[in-house]
């Protein structure tokens, strides 16, 4: 297990290339909407770490302590950064629960031992491929990997049907990527998850052949189509979602979706857990349940234009239901190895 532990606390060393995942956040909703129907009440308190931003669920937690009565204490920061200092607590951290950015911290914690079993009536809210299969994390919400192109000069036909067809000299030029940003490193890491070492490191190379267009987060890449300095760009789903709901249907940005046990339709989620040191257990249950009810499911489809994963809630606004995504087979606990997919890109040249 220590290699997991290393790959976790080597984080702490390369905030720069991770920080792009928290601030990748979507946007929230106003404290003054209408709070969702709360959980039964609790009392007590229970204490967050949280690698989602306060703007962003802030405004739930506040929800959460008014419906139950319970106290709710955070402390805000990277996902990974917050992974490493649990790491470093150990048995004596004084969270309760962690809310994570990304499935790959939340399988460092479980790969040691830091995490709880979950009560399986809050798992079972959940479909396999979004929840921990040792039932010691469960996501929240989800963030589908896409193809953002210019509907302007591509049509669907157009498109390739796996990222291994953008290596392809057709597209020498027209790409833009984020290396630096979170959630396309644990792209990456899906990539060496599903084909393997080696398969990763030609992809990249190809990639770099065909002189993709570098940008600092998903935001300039779906800007950067808009504009036509590129064609097409490899984002989550939500961006374009964004903009063209704050735009207007004349954004001419829209997501292509890729399908099968491709890397490209990855779905990672946000999850919650509850550390196995915690004696809070009880408020802490209460917690995630409020987070997968269906109104705090609502708020994340409707305000940051994520994915629910509880059935019976919709998709976003102009995405395609999640039941009909044909996502790879995939544990997202092994999106852990952070580490290694930096290793990677720096050997290729990716990253610096």
């Amino acid at each position: 297990m220590q290699p997991v532990r290393s790959g976790a606390l080597a984080l702490l060393t390369v905030g720069v290339l991770v920080i792009g995942a928290c601030m990748a956040e979507p946007g929230s909703r106003s404290p003054n909407a209408t709070a969702p129907a709360g959980s039964p009440a609790v009392g007590g308190s229970v204490t967050v770490y949280s690698g989602r931003s306060e703007e962003l669920v802030g405004p739930l937690l506040e929800r959460f302590e008014e419906a139950t009565g319970t106290s709710v204490e955070v402390r805000y920061g990277d996902t990974a950064e917050l992974a490493a200092l649990i790491l470093d607590e150990g048995a004596n951290s004084p969270a309760d629960v962690y809310f994570a950015q990304d499935a790959g911290a939340l399988g460092a914690l479980s790969e040691v031992g830091l995490l709880a079993e979950l009560p399986q009536e809050l798992l079972d809210r959940v479909s396999g491929p979004f929840r921990s299969p040792a039932g010691e994390w469960v996501g929240v919400s989800g963030r589908a990997r896409v193809l953002a192109y210019d509907s302007r000069e591509l049509s669907e036909d157009d498109l390739p049907q796996s990222v291994d067809e953008l290596t392809d000299p057709a597209w020498r030029g027209r790409i833009g990527w984020a290396p630096t940003n979170g959630s396309f490193q644990a792209f990456v890491t899906a990539y060496r998850q599903l084909r393997g070492e080696d398969a990763a490191r030609t992809w990249l190379e190809g990639m770099l052949a065909n002189e993709p267009r570098v940008y600092e987060g998903n935001t300039p890449i779906v800007q950067a189509v808009a504009d036509t300095e590129i064609d097409l760009g490899l984002v989550n789903h939500y961006y374009a979602l964004r903009a063209r709901a704050e735009q207007g249907d004349e954004f001419p940005v829209l997501n292509h979706f890729l399908s099968g046990d491709d890397p490209g339709a990855l779905v990672n989620v946000a999850g919650a857990a509850v550390l196995a040191s915690s004696t809070q257990a009880s408020a802490a249950h209460e917690l995630i349940a409020y987070l997968l009810n269906e109104e705090s499911q609502a708020y994340f489809a409707e305000e940051t234009f994520e994915y629910p994963l509880v059935d019976g809630v919709d998709a976003p606004a102009g995405a395609p239901p999640l039941e009909q995504l044909q996502v790879p087979d995939l544990d997202l606990s092994d999106l852990a190895d952070l580490e290694g997919t930096l290793r990677l890109l720096q050997e290729v040249g990716a990253l610096p």
